[in-house]
């Protein structure tokens, strides 16, 4: 219980990239070029993938939906930390805290789940192909999709209100740039214990069978392309999957990091370049990813913008 003459925090304090009024003007126009890389190429992906009767299949409907989560996790963390460099006061109020801890909860959760859904395509096309039209129809793609975001919304309502039923009365310094529940968690007037024990089996049990369903759809999709017998075989069926392959290594790679890992740790420097990596790297490198390495994304850019023959 809070004591009656403690103060509710309303606000936090998020700690700084830098004092340095230098180092903050280039971290400040290094996160507005990534925000902008990053919103513009998920949108650019977005409208080409709508626009282009081409790419009306089950791999590019969940690539849209990726972008759409993309865009949500940038929206969530890069406006205010973009507003904080340029701020003398770098705060962020209790309902913005919790806002962005549920909006960056539903894009991560909701992404680990649909890549999970983009192995089994890959899967179902390379090692099922006879059975592909009929697997992964129209009503299936949209009934999975519909799953992906319902298992993300409700993982992060579950979290988001372990966070709510706690009470925050005393020091609201977050060691962090954001808000994010390990390092909200120790500023906690109330114990913790059984929230940090929650939020770890939360996550675990979202994490745990979609890295599986991901790991073991690419163990077939690998042994299924080894099998091929001509170069030029192996290397066009691998290219169907190689941009999605290197999408989930990238991400897997830094969420598990935070998300899996004792969360009632403090929160170093190794931490916070890790977030920097999943919160804003991934969602501005993914549209580079897919558009380099896919033809087909890349005639539909061009059909988007077409530049007369010089």
């Amino acid at each position: 219980m809070v004591a009656p003459n403690q103060t509710m925090v309303t606000e936090f304090i998020l700690q700084s990239f830098t004092e340095n009024p230098r180092l903050r003007a280039l971290f400040f126009s290094l996160f507005l070029l990534l925000f902008v890389m990053a919103v513009t190429g998920n949108v650019l992906i977005i409208t080409a993938i709508h626009v282009s009767t081409g790419l009306h299949v089950p791999m590019y409907f969940f690539l849209a939906n990726l972008a759409i989560l993309d865009i949500i996790c940038t929206l969530s963390v890069l406006p205010k930390i973009l507003e904080n460099l340029i701020s003398a006061k770098e705060t962020i109020s209790y309902g913005g805290c919790m806002s962005q801890i549920f909006f960056l909860s539903w894009s991560l959760s909701s992404e680990l789940a649909l890549f999970a859904m983009m192995a089994y395509d890959r899967f179902m096309a390379i090692c099922q192909p006879l059975h592909y039209s009929k697997m992964m129809s129209k009503t299936v793609c949209i009934g999975l999709a519909a799953f992906v975001w319902s298992v993300g919304w409700l993982n992060s309502v579950i979290l988001t209100g372990f966070v709510l039923s706690l009470s925050f009365c005393g020091p609201n310094f977050i060691p962090h740039f954001f808000c994010e529940i390990p390092p909200v968690l120790l500023l906690s007037c109330t114990p913790t214990y059984w929230t940090g024990i929650a939020t770890i089996t939360a996550d675990m049990f979202l994490s745990g069978p979609n890295f599986l369903l991901t790991t073991v759809s690419y163990g077939f999709i690998i042994a299924s392309i080894m099998k091929i017998r001509t170069r030029e075989g192996k290397k066009r069926a691998f290219s169907t999957c190689s941009s999605h392959l290197t999408v989930v290594t990238l991400f897997y790679s830094t969420v598990l990091y935070t998300y899996i890992r004792p969360i009632l740790g403090t929160s170093g420097f190794q931490d916070k370049l890790v977030s920097v990596l999943y919160t804003v790297l991934t969602p501005t490198l993914n549209p580079l990813i897919y558009t380099l390495r896919n033809k087909d994304v890349k005639v539909a850019l061009k059909k988007l913008f077409p530049f007369p023959p010089s």
